[in-house]
């Protein structure tokens, strides 16, 4: 067992490493995690969240969260002037203890969050449609004894990959869609317009569908990212701020800068574990990590 964890360890390292190459080369420069903060990402209305509360601790008379996602920051940063950005995030989300049975969800974990300026869509798919190919190809080389040692055989990744919409996968696999239609995939494959939080952009020409998406590993992995194009005019925020009854002082040091005017643009955040436990197979996610943090389980260390 011990070796096994090792054997993670080794490939969750190379991971990192490549990713942070990879967003330098691409251009991107790379922030420091927010842990504490007045705001974090509310995580819903989100019919796919099941996270039971959201961290808080006082310090100093002041209510502080613990990040969710740094979203609602990166949307702040790039009022900087940083065209595209990268963090290595650790996120806390307490999920429901019954979340243990999906294979694939943590109540403590770390995200990839990244965030391009005046972006579109087209232009994260194609962002990490390199990447995962690199990555995969990457992980095969130079990692091959350790998915000898796992007994994983990576497929090439063949991008662009194929684009689908909630709908269609809803009347095509039912609400359950997900883990069907990933479980049928060979390959990655995006999915679009997901009705949930309030930052992700509304179709201006087709109000009711929105301008997000999901990237879904193949072979029964599930979803691997999460993200959209944002909203940045004020009077949309409000509007669908105060549709999901968010309480606007809470959000205070992001309302006073979105009454302003946010930077259109466009990003997504994957997690650190899930991606190891596509690369090399794993069984749970909680599997790759060497300190276990899964939802219903007892915190050992």
């Amino acid at each position: 067992m011990k070796e096994k964890k090792w054997v993670y360890s080794r490939v969750l390292s190379g991971v990192l490493g490549h990713t942070t190459e990879f967003f330098h080369r691409e251009g991107f420069t790379q922030l420091m995690p927010v842990i504490l903060s007045p705001v974090t990402d509310p995580l819903g209305p989100d019919p796919g969240s099941s996270v039971i509360k959201t961290g808080e601790v006082e310090y100093l008379g002041q209510r502080l969260s613990l990040t969710q996602s740094m979203i609602l920051h990166k949307q702040m940063a790039l009022l900087e002037g940083l065209e595209k950005l990268f963090i290595i995030s650790p996120n806390v989300r307490l999920e429901h203890p019954a979340r243990r049975e999906t294979g694939r969800h943590l109540f403590e974990f770390s995200q990839v969050d990244f965030e391009l300026a005046r972006a579109k869509s087209e232009d994260v798919f194609g962002l990490m449609e390199k990447y995962l190919a690199e990555m995969v190809k990457f992980v095969s080389g130079t990692y091959s004894e350790e998915l000898s040692f796992f007994g994983r055989t990576l497929p090439v990744i063949s991008a662009p990959f194929r684009i689908f919409t909630t709908h269609e996968l809803k009347e095509r696999f039912g609400p359950d869609w997900e883990g069907k239609a990933s479980l049928k995939a060979t390959q990655p494959f995006w999915v679009t317009d997901h009705s949930r939080e309030f930052y992700d952009r509304e179709d201006p020409a087709h109000p009711g569908h929105y301008l997000n998406y999901d990237l879904i590993y193949p072979e029964g992995f599930g979803e691997a990212l999460s993200g959209g194009e944002r909203e940045f005019e004020w009077t949309s925020i409000q509007r669908r701020m105060s549709r999901d009854r968010l309480e606007m002082p809470a959000y205070a040091p992001y309302v006073s800068l979105a009454e302003k005017g946010l930077i259109p643009s466009a990003g997504g955040g994957f997690g650190v574990e899930r991606l190891v436990r596509y690369l090399t197979g794993a069984v749970h996610v909680g599997d790759v990590q060497l300190f276990r943090r899964v939802p219903g389980e007892t915190v050992v260390v």
